[in-house]
């Protein structure tokens, strides 16, 4: 795995390559960007989230991913959700003047989900409320749905965030996942951007 960055000439950036027997990744973030997205990993429904995922967090994001997908979709959507994590972790760099916080509730039609981020530095995941069966559906014929929680997984692992995940309703299986992708993306979009009020590290620590 190669990375570069922080770059604060270039606001908050970072690059990550990880290549191993089973993928290829490369993850390229601006925090401070527009959410312009340009994202292929060869699993469709996977590009439509993190897609989702980018508009919602106006995170700028490049990801190109390739891998074992005869086998199983499950090497590449994991390990490009370890890069991204660790995209993610190493272009906060040490998280001063940052909200910290942040939640959303976003709705997709008859689905809800409800998501709280802390940038803390611990990584932590409660995620539920799926109904029984969703992970067993297979999504776009590729995605198969027990691999949204693994994600998130792997994300806030690689992130060194706490992530407080809920589906609150839903009864189709495309809204529950992209419901719980928007969430995401709103929550951490409240939880990294900068407040102008917070002078240094937002904890009684002095690090996050």
């Amino acid at each position: 795995m190669t990375s570069t960055g922080p770059n604060p000439a270039a606001a908050r950036t970072a690059r990550m390559e990880r290549a191993t027997s089973e993928s290829s990744v490369l993850v390229e973030i601006n925090l401070d960007g527009t959410g312009v997205s340009d994202i292929d990993t060869s699993v469709p429904f996977y590009d439509h989230m993190l897609t989702a995922l980018c508009k919602h967090s106006l995170i700028d994001m490049t990801v190109k991913a390739t891998g074992d997908t005869h086998i199983d979709v499950h090497h590449t959507v994991e390990d490009t959700a370890i890069t991204f994590g660790e995209v993610l972790r190493t272009a906060l760099g040490n998280k001063a003047g940052i909200r910290r916080f942040g939640e959303a509730t976003v709705p997709l039609d008859e689905a809800l989900a409800h998501a709280v981020v802390d940038v803390s530095g611990r990584p932590y995941l409660v995620h539920g409320g799926e109904p029984a069966g969703q992970e067993y559906h297979l999504i776009g014929g590729h995605f198969t749905g027990s691999l949204t929680r693994h994600v998130f997984e792997a994300i806030t692992l690689h992130a060194g965030i706490c992530l407080h995940m809920n589906v609150m309703a839903g009864r189709d299986p495309h809204h529950i996942v992209e419901a719980q992708f928007k969430a995401f993306a709103r929550a951490l979009r409240a939880a990294i951007e900068p407040d102008p009020r917070v002078e240094g590290i937002p904890s009684t620590k002095g690090a996050l």
